[in-house]
């Protein structure tokens, strides 16, 4: 039997359709497509395009048991790195990294990194607000189980949407990222104090508010310094958790006196960076 549609309810359902696949283009435009390794998957993620300065992401999906590195790799590893050089309209970008966890390296040391999937927050300034911006991005990371494989990707996105249906996620993403913080900062978790032991043993005093584990990493103020973990002291004073690490992995030619130092303070639900020069 034919049956005959209304020419105004046949209007109405491919205007819906029409609508839906709008949709549909709209939120695939919103995140690039993942390319894919043996182990793991990355793409770009756009947020709402609204001024100058936009809100994307690296979006790193990994295998079970396989993780990947942080800024600051620890005592193995290999540092993502990323080239935006490539993008259409774009000024400068800025990686914003979620708190890393600290896990064994199987070399009987400690890498820094991540697991499961992270999103590492971008802010991308335009150099026209009026025009139109395309990040493209060449992304260089390892992944690693037991064994390191070096990873290559491109992936390319324009920042279209009005309101982008990866803005959720891109906000979570930034609630990751530690807090700036001063040192001596009456926050419940903090550090308290940054001293030389020595001329070769840097200690540091964290105020925590209960007994669960925090992890703190250093950074010089250089990529080319590679400071080794700093390891929590065993016979801590009264209210306090203490740290120590040496002055070593120094670029040649570099002192310690001065030196501009990035302290990352990573707990339970909470992390905060703090900034201070070596005395």
């Amino acid at each position: 039997m034919l049956t005959r549609v209304p020419l105004r309810a046949a209007i109405g359902v491919a205007t819906t359709l029409f609508a839906s696949s709008l949709a549909i283009v709209a939120r695939a435009d919103d995140a690039s497509p993942w390319q894919r390794d043996g182990h793991s998957a990355v793409r770009l993620l756009a947020g709402s395009r609204s001024g100058a300065v936009l809100l994307g992401g690296i979006a790193i999906q990994l295998q079970q048991g396989w993780k990947t590195y942080w800024r600051s790799p620890g005592d193995s590893g290999v540092p993502p790195r990323f080239d935006f050089s490539k993008s259409d309209n774009v000024e400068a970008v800025t990686v914003m990294w979620p708190a890393p966890l600290k896990f064994n390296d199987g070399a009987g040391g400690h890498s820094i990194g991540y697991h499961n999937q992270i999103v590492l927050p971008l802010r991308i300034v335009a150099k026209a607000a009026d025009k139109p911006v395309t990040l493209r991005a060449e992304i260089n990371y390892a992944v690693c189980e037991k064994l390191c494989i070096p990873v290559e990707a491109s992936a390319e996105l324009g920042f279209n949407s009005v309101a982008s249906t990866e803005d959720a996620n891109l906000r979570a993403a930034l609630d990751t990222v530690p807090k700036p913080a001063n040192i001596g900062d009456p926050n419940p978790l903090t550090i308290r104090d940054v001293k030389r032991d020595g001329a070769t043993k840097v200690t540091v005093d964290v105020v925590t508010p209960d007994a669960r584990e925090v992890n703190l990493f250093v950074e010089g103020p250089t990529p080319d310094w590679a400071l080794p973990i700093p390891a929590p002291v065993k016979d801590n004073p009264a209210g306090v958790k203490r740290f120590s690490f040496e002055l070593d992995g120094l670029p040649p030619g570099a002192k310690p006196d001065g030196a501009a130092l990035k302290f990352t303070l990573v707990g339970p639900d909470k992390a905060y960076e703090f900034n201070t020069n070596l005395e």
